[in-house]
């Protein structure tokens, strides 16, 4: 399987125009926003667990980095609430649930093979916070005032993910749980809309990719 699998286009996902698709759980339905695999695969995706279910036990060889976006995620480590970043580096195993619902930006299969750091941050009341930072990447949030711009330099490649208000780039306009990519070598303004915006960055990675 391959979605929006070519790294040298600029790809916008908007939430609300794109389907849920049914996992091979039991009350788990994803939004596929870049793949490159079947079940095993390197991936980013918003994953919505019903309440009570879960994903059996399995192992990330590639590594796991998500957002929670909704509800309480759940494993053997604990609960992350609404705006939990987690990275499980390669290696890591788990057994992911949702008692009560959860959704969830998750992205698979991207890590360095030699990662073995583990996050787990609280992006709650920060307005700037840089969640993780190494030579190949760089993840943060950043909150924006209304029409306040924001220089996206993808000379490495970018991914912007809308959490709360909007954003506009290239006239095109970007809400809550939208993505943008940007691919390596190209450079973008994004510009809060009317009531601000908080947006996910992460830059850097994509580089391998073209």
């Amino acid at each position: 399987m391959r979605v929006n699998a070519d790294f040298t286009k600029r790809v916008a996902v908007h939430f609300d125009q794109n389907e849920w698709v049914q996992s091979p759980a039991a009350g788990v339905e994803r939004k596929m926003l870049d793949r490159i695999g079947e079940e095993v695969a390197r991936a980013t995706t918003i994953v919505r667990f019903a309440p009570g279910s879960a994903f059996a036990a399995h192992t990330h060889d590639g590594g796991e980095e998500y957002l929670v976006l909704e509800g309480v995620f759940q494993d053997e480590t604990g609960d992350f609430p609404v705006g939990s970043y987690v990275r499980n580096p390669p290696t890591s195993s788990h057994t992911p649930s949702a008692k009560d619902g959860a959704t969830i930006l998750v992205k698979l299969h991207q890590f360095d093979p030699a990662d073995r750091t583990e996050v787990r941050r609280s992006i709650n009341g920060a307005e700037k916070l840089q969640l993780f930072k190494d030579a190949q990447e760089d993840v943060r949030v950043l909150s924006l005032a209304a029409g306040e711009s924001l220089n996206l330099d993808a000379e490495q490649g970018l991914e912007l993910f809308v959490i709360e208000g909007s954003v506009s780039e290239e006239d095109e306009e970007f809400s809550v749980w939208d993505w943008l990519r940007l691919p390596p070598e190209t450079q973008s303004v994004a510009t809060a809309g009317t009531d601000g915006a908080r947006v996910w960055i992460k830059s850097g990675h994509l580089s391998g990719m073209v």
